[in-house]
């Protein structure tokens, strides 16, 4: 995993990149976020959907909303952008949509979309 230092309207961000699946439990989550506040000072994290384990995407497994907690909890935000149109899952859909309505999670098309709603 690694971690850019991006700074949009005077706001940092943390990218993470990765070549594969980085977030895979609550735990993993947690680590991401503390490594962009002691490595590069922010609490602000953009992250491809793809680094995501598909398991967050089914809202029975229950691991969405546990790692979406630990980053409120710890003040973290974290925009997360992709392709999500394949999902049909209306409870899904209906968490998307709630989800971008708040100021700490969001679920976009692009990662420029991402870093504008996390530095505005």
């Amino acid at each position: 995993m690694n971690l850019e230092k991006i700074i949009h309207n005077g706001v940092p961000c943390a990218l993470v990149t990765a070549g594969e699946v980085v977030i895979r439990d609550a735990q993993s989550a947690l680590d991401v976020l503390i490594s962009a506040k002691y490595d590069l000072g922010t609490k602000n994290i953009l992250l491809d959907k793809a680094l995501i384990a598909e398991d967050f995407f089914q809202l029975s497994t229950g691991l969405a909303g546990e790692i979406l907690q630990k980053y409120v909890n710890y003040g973290g935000r974290i925009a997360i952008y992709g392709d999500f149109s394949h999902y049909h899952s209306k409870p899904l859909r209906d968490f998307i949509y709630e989800s971008n309505q708040g100021r700490d999670v969001f679920f976009v098309r692009t990662q420029a979309e991402a870093l504008g709603l996390l530095t505005r």
